[in-house]
Parts: C-alpha cells; structure tokens; sequence
C-alpha cells in the first residue's frame, strides 16, 4: 500500500529518488496539426541517471522554497510517483502555474497512482488560488492518453519558455 502526501522542506533528502526508475521506452507519439492530434511513429528511451535524479531533489527543494508544491506517492518510505507544482504564477489571460513533472516509477505504472497524483495536484493548486494548470507534456502516446482522460486539453496560452524546453512536448492546460 501506498501514501501520497505533500513534502516539506525537512521530508527532502538527496537519495530520496535513487531507486526511482524513469525509463519509459516510447514507439509513438501524438504531435498536434490544426488542432488536432496526429499519431507518428518516433522511437526513443527516457531514462534518468543518479546526478539527474540528484538535480530533481534539488528542484523539489527550490520548488518549495519558493511557494509550490511537490507530492509524493510513498511505499516503504520509497518514493513511486511524484508531481510538481511550479512557484511562478503566469498568462496573460490567466493565472496558470506549471505541473512540471508528474512521474511513476516503472514497477508502480498502470496502479492508478498517476491519477491519485494529478487529482492531489489539483487541489493543492486550487488551495494555491490556480485558475489553470500547464503542461508541457511528453509526445508518447501513452503519456497523451493519460492527460486526455485526465481532463487536459491543447492550451489556450503557449509559454514559450517552456515550449523552448521541449519542443517536441504537446502543450495541455486544465481548469481547475
């Protein structure tokens, strides 16, 4: 069994992700034309090393500095999933703030933690008095798929800081 709950600055430590397993190996992806969703062969391994993880710790800890939010899904003080929500508020039409990483540890995919992750997400931005949440999501097919369901759609803002970051990303939002 497993727990998801909001960090604080003293629940971080620097191998709090070691054995996190990122790897997602990715044969299609959804890239947007007129608005619309096309599905395209494209074939690459997402993986993380340690110095990655270490770097993401790190970020959780400026995250949190500076007013977002992290949650984690926790089994035996592992942490198996984890989403963020950026400090910065953005838009000109809206008050959006990034969800810059939602992830679930490999051996724990297709639990339904991701969605725990992202409802969790969802409040804690309310609380944080978010009318959106932007995501520059992974292309994979699978990754879109969950977004979809999830209730995210193509967004009505492109943030060009993070589009430039990944430019192969689907940019989504969700109203709150």
């Amino acid at each position: 069994m497993y727990k998801v709950k909001k960090l604080h600055l003293s629940d971080l430590h620097e191998h709090m992700l070691d054995s996190f397993e990122r790897r997602q190996v990715t044969t299609n992806v959804w890239m947007v034309e007129s608005n619309d969703f096309i599905e395209k062969e494209d074939r690459f391994v997402d993986d993380w090393s340690i110095e990655r993880k270490r770097e993401i710790v790190n970020h959780f800890k400026s995250t949190i500095a500076r007013g977002g939010s992290v949650i984690v899904a926790e089994q035996d003080m592992n942490v198996i999933g984890f989403v963020v929500i950026e400090a910065e508020t953005f838009g000109e039409l809206t008050a959006y703030r990034e969800l810059s990483y939602i992830h679930v540890s490999l051996p724990f995919r297709g639990m339904g933690i991701g969605r725990k992750l992202f409802i969790k997400a969802q409040e804690v931005a309310k609380q944080l008095g978010v009318d959106k949440l932007y995501i520059g999501a992974h292309p994979s097919v699978e990754t879109q798929e969950f977004y979809k369901r999830m209730g995210c759609v193509i967004a009505e803002e492109i943030y060009h800081e993070i589009y430039q970051r990944e430019t192969r990303d689907i940019q989504l939002e969700i109203t709150l």
